[in-house]
């Protein structure tokens, strides 16, 4: 009882110091999950977080969640547990130019993937209906996630504010999130490249 109080409390005084860094126009940078499976931010220095703040989520178990996908079908990251890795990758919209070139890629190398026991997913904020448009116009060989309501997103971290052309607005971050079969993170990676983003994953998994 004393430990769950003592998370309370803790996650009650970041969640006061989120909404200052917010106010003062700050960035997230240091995560960790809290009590309730969610990632959170606990400071907020630098625009994404780095690959040795991203560190801080190795090993913990990844949230769950249950969405649709392309197909109207409620997806689960509990249906993949002791049975499958998963490579859970955050993009920001359908069919545009680095979003194409990341699915093509991650497509490319379908074949590789499920030779590693591994399913990749896809995420935006897109409907059923676009996934499904933009699968069937490249021919995409990864399922694809319609977190409309942008929980998931909230829940590993990706919705964020953004800056582009010098007009700030909150946006998905790309980022990736490789999940073991026991559904613990083991690599966790924000503001990633597209181009080659896929291969750099799969060496990453051969090394699991």
């Amino acid at each position: 009882m004393h430990n769950r109080c003592f998370k309370l409390i803790f996650e009650h005084r970041h969640v006061r110091s989120r909404r200052k860094a917010q106010r003062d126009h700050q960035d997230p940078v240091d995560l960790s999950i809290n009590a309730y499976g969610k990632i959170i931010v606990l400071q907020y220095k630098s625009r994404f977080p780095d690959s040795e703040n991203s560190n801080m989520l190795k090993t913990q178990q990844a949230p769950d969640f249950t969405v649709d996908n392309e197909n109207n079908q409620s997806i689960s990251l509990s249906d993949f547990k002791n049975r499958k890795n998963v490579v859970l990758y955050f993009y920001p919209k359908d069919d545009t130019p680095g979003c194409t070139i990341e699915a093509n890629q991650f497509t490319a190398l379908a074949d590789e993937f499920a030779a590693l026991d591994t399913v990749v997913i896809g995420v935006s904020k897109d409907d059923c209906a676009s996934h499904q448009a933009f699968i069937e116009k490249f021919g995409l060989k990864v399922m694809l996630l319609a977190d409309t309501n942008g929980k998931l997103c909230e829940a590993y971290g990706v919705w964020q504010e953004k800056e582009k052309h010098g007009e700030k607005k909150m946006g998905i971050v790309r980022s990736t999130f490789i999940i073991d079969k026991q559904g613990k993170i083991v690599e966790a990676e924000y503001g990633v490249n597209p181009e080659g983003h896929a291969q750099a994953v799969l060496e990453k998994l051969k090394q699991l």
